[in-house]
């Protein structure tokens, strides 16, 4: 049996030199925009929080940023709690309004279809966080058009 000869990790030991970065800082140029769109359900994995993060860090380099929330994408914008709206059941189950909240008051705009969060989801506009615009599902595809025509940066989030 082979043996094990390093010391065991422990707390505040790393694995990886966190510290390199190898490429250079990108930062926006005056009046670039961003959008990043979400097709992805609340809770059924970490790209909805992953990429909330990205347009975050997108809106700290210097771009004017947007988030859509269309399809089941809507859910990582509604309300939630237990046993009432705005608790948090277990760490981490706030994650989503907090984190758009955070972008909203940087400045982020974040967009909600309507169609998605009443036909597909059961939702009223009362049901949004606070600060989510909701919008005709016709806008949808424009506000991407928009920001196409813009030359805007855009990551484009889809889970199934």
């Amino acid at each position: 049996m082979p043996a094990v000869s390093i010391p065991a990790t422990k707390k505040g030991d790393f694995f990886v030199d966190y510290e390199e970065k190898v490429f250079e800082d990108v930062k926006a140029k005056p009046g670039e925009k961003a959008l990043v769109t979400f097709h992805t359900v609340a809770f059924e994995g970490s790209i909805g929080l992953v990429n909330i993060l990205q347009a975050k860090r997108l809106m700290r380099k210097g771009f004017e940023t947007s988030i859509l929330l269309y399809g089941p994408g809507v859910t990582l914008g509604i309300q939630r709690g237990f046993p009432t709206i705005g608790d948090e059941a277990f760490p981490g189950a706030q994650n989503f309004a907090k984190q758009l909240e955070a972008f909203m008051s940087e400045g982020g705009k974040v967009y909600c279809c309507r169609f998605a969060l009443q036909m597909l989801y059961g939702h009223g506009e009362h049901s949004l966080v606070t600060g989510i615009r909701p919008i005709n599902p016709l806008d949808v595809l424009d506000l991407i058009l928009l920001h196409r025509n813009d030359n805007a940066f855009m990551i484009h989030t889809w889970t199934v």
